[in-house]
């Protein structure tokens, strides 16, 4: 056999029927060449260049070494020299890249010309023009098949490449000590040590990286803890409240059942947190959370977004594309604002509730699905049914089990602890040293009547450390309406609001607890005289602390 008689259908064996593929004997697999790109990419992305460059070397070392044995056996050569030169056609047939007549050896002085490599090609594709070659795998692949048929040690590198803007990529091979110091460097990556020790920097660096991480974590755990101590730090939710704390202990145990929840309250009072905890307490936590906003795509690319559509399906749809139910499989999907579907993706949506199967838009077969549903809206969805608006029985459906999470306003025991969470959190991302609330800023923000619930305060909050002066929030570094807000009346018994007088005293009783019994900075901050408070105190029958 010469080099020049190899055939294709001679070397390539196709068992449709085993599902194997056999390649000059041997057991082969295609793999895409962009998938092989990726592997690349990912290599260079987790353990650096080095590292990858001496993986796929080696890598192509033993493939180049295996491929020169299975010539051996498969053929009868005329001499050993026709089994060297038949590696160049080995690999083109194997689709790797394509010789230039007449420079096949890279033994020779002239060495190999290589057109059409794919390896410089999949480079360039995912990194971009190199300032040295990058046909690492092609060399490691010529070396294990040279150094197999010749009985010695062949080194092939490059010094022109494809992936460096170059025409052709020119191979050449010689012995270490032909190549001398002049590329030690690129040697040093056919050495298993030199592997070894790249791997070793790469986790190093992997390791300082997640210690790095580790020390900001911390360092941020640090000021939350020191700024509050009611943060829940299990669960991550403020619920200091009773009616909180009730809504916390229901969404703990209904996660722990596949049954479809229906999340209500006004915006932004924290529906999505608790489906989240919903996830992270149920035996899908491993799996997949996926929130849609149902209100911000349009009704008609809606079921292309939940349900996936096939290629050809509508002017756009370019390609097969997965919906959000298939994304979410094994683990949770999160409908938030489900009041603003239409009447028709109401009636699918009870559809695939009740079948636990998507058909794709375009598509006539149904696919199954596992996925647990909870539905959010701060709209009265029983008023829509009231109204024909929404579906009665999709109604019921979601609702197997409703949490009504309440407004800030109605749990203000929540606020303080939360605004100094907030405070803490935004202090941190924005680099700043802000430890506390001033005692006016506290008290005003109990004052106010939060129409925008948790969202609002959390945005005055990243507003006041921006533009804090001091080390602490005080009463201008808040949004004017927060400043302008007076305290609403309170109803006592039968109905009747609470009398002056009482308020006076509550108020004048909070002021000295916040100053930690302090008449004297009390009465400053009350804006009357020391002997004011202290009458004030006498006639409520108390003598505080001076």
């Amino acid at each position: 056999m010469r080099a020049e008689d190899l055939h294709h259908k001679e070397i390539l064996e196709l068992d449709p029927n085993g599902g194997l593929i056999r390649f000059a004997g041997q057991r082969a697999l295609l793999l895409d060449a962009v998938a092989m790109g990726i592997l690349r990419q990912y290599l260079v992305a987790n353990f650096g260049l080095t590292a990858a460059r001496a993986v796929l070397t080696q890598f192509g070392f033993a493939h180049g070494w295996r491929m020169a044995e299975a010539m051996k056996k498969q053929f009868v050569w005329a001499d050993d020299d026709e089994w060297r030169r038949a590696g160049p056609h080995i690999h083109t047939l194997g689709g790797l890249f394509r010789v230039q007549p007449g420079s096949e050896d890279p033994l020779t002085k002239k060495g190999a010309m290589v057109l059409a490599s794919y390896e410089a090609e999949q480079h360039l594709l995912h990194f971009g023009r190199s300032d040295s070659p990058v046909c690492w795998t092609i060399c490691g692949l010529m070396s294990g098949y040279i150094s197999r048929t010749t009985g010695k040690e062949i080194y092939v590198l490059e010094d022109h490449c494809i992936g460096q803007g170059h025409a052709a990529c020119h191979f050449l091979g010689r012995t270490r000590e032909e190549w001398g110091k002049e590329r030690a460097e690129d040697l040093a990556f056919f050495d298993s040590g030199r592997l070894k020790e790249c791997l070793d920097v790469s986790l190093s660096r992997v390791t300082e990286t997640l210690k790095a991480t580790e020390e900001k974590l911390r360092a941020r755990h640090k000021v939350l803890v020191s700024l509050t101590r009611d943060l829940d730090e299990p669960l991550g939710i403020i619920a200091k409240s009773p009616k909180m704390r009730r809504v916390v202990e229901l969404a703990q145990r209904v996660a722990k059942v596949d049954a479809t929840v229906l999340i209500t309250g006004e915006s932004g009072v924290g529906k999505e947190r608790i489906a989240r905890l919903i996830h992270e307490e149920s035996t899908r936590a491993a799996g997949p959370f996926i929130a849609v906003n149902c209100g911000a795509i349009t009704e008609t690319l809606f079921e292309s977004e939940l349900f996936g559509h096939k290629r050809g399906a509508f002017t756009d749809a370019s390609s097969d594309r997965q919906g959000l139910f298939e994304a979410a499989n094994h683990g949770i999907l999160l409908l938030d604002e489900i009041g603003e579907i239409s009447p028709a993706m109401q009636v699918k949506l009870l559809r695939v509730l009740q079948e636990q199967e998507i058909r794709r838009v375009g598509e006539s077969k149904s696919r199954p699905v596992d996925v647990r549903v909870l539905a959010a809206t701060n709209r009265d969805l029983a008023h829509g049914v009231a109204d024909n608006a929404f579906r009665q029985d999709l109604y019921y459906r979601l609702k197997v089990v409703e949490l009504a999470v309440p407004s800030l306003r109605d749990r203000r025991e929540d606020i303080l602890p939360l605004a100094r969470v907030l405070l803490a959190d935004a202090a941190v991302r924005m680099g700043r040293k802000i430890t506390a609330l001033t005692p006016r800023t506290a008290d005003q923000l109990l004052r106010y009547e939060w129409p925008g619930n948790v969202r609002e305060l959390e945005n005055a909050m990243e507003r006041a450390v921006a533009l804090a002066r001091g080390n602490r929030v005080d009463f201008e570094d808040l949004p004017e309406e927060i400043r302008q807000a007076f305290p609403k009346p309170v109803v006592v018994a039968g109905g009747k609001v609470q009398p002056l007088k009482d308020v006076e005293k509550e108020y004048i009783l909070a002021v000295l607890e916040l100053n930690a019994g302090n008449q004297t900075r009390s009465a400053e901050q009350l804006g009357i005289g020391s002997a004011t408070l202290y009458r004030k105190l006498k006639k409520y029958g108390l003598t505080g602390k001076s």
